[in-house]
């Protein structure tokens, strides 16, 4: 089963985009403030402090996502949304035998929400990946646990 969340790539852009706009247009807002109200040195720095942590926090959790377990191997892909066509910096590709998958599960925050896999190693060690699944749909997150539901329960009944 393949499945990704590229469908919110333009969304992500556009919010991008009104970071933008918003860099642009707050230094302006802050003048006039210091305009009419004398000195608003307290206000500019929360309004800087504010769209600093926004913007930082977007690009945290705004991540690609990408499920394939078609074959024998599993692989899953997380990289960034904005320049990950050129330059990826921020991808983590994890490419594993579906016999070695141990256990999963999913996590939901609040505003964050996280895959964790635990792979046997080359060792017989066990080793623990995570993935930030924040902006895949719910329904791809189901056919997701779905498979690798199936996957945990064939190595299960193989090892007996």
């Amino acid at each position: 089963m393949r499945t990704n969340n590229s469908h919110v790539k333009k969304i992500i852009v556009s919010v991008y985009f009104i970071f933008l706009v918003l860099a642009i247009t707050l230094p302006i807002f802050i003048t006039s403030l210091r305009i009419f109200s004398g000195n608003a040195t307290l206000s500019s720095v929360t309004f800087a402090l504010v769209f600093a942590g926004l913007f930082f926090l977007v690009h945290f959790i705004c991540k690609y996502f990408e499920y394939d377990s078609d074959g024998d191997k599993v692989i899953l892909t997380n990289k960034g949304l904005l320049i990950s066509d050129y330059f990826n910096y921020r991808q983590r590709v994890v490419e594993f035998d579906k016999e070695s998958l141990i256990a999963y599960s999913f996590k939901n925050y609040i505003i964050y929400r996280t895959l964790s896999i635990y792979i046997k190693d080359s060792r017989g060690g066990k080793r623990s990946e995570t993935f930030n699944i924040t902006l895949v749909t719910k329904r791809k997150r189901r056919y997701i646990r779905q498979s690798l539901k199936k996957i945990v329960k064939a190595n299960k009944k193989a090892s007996y």
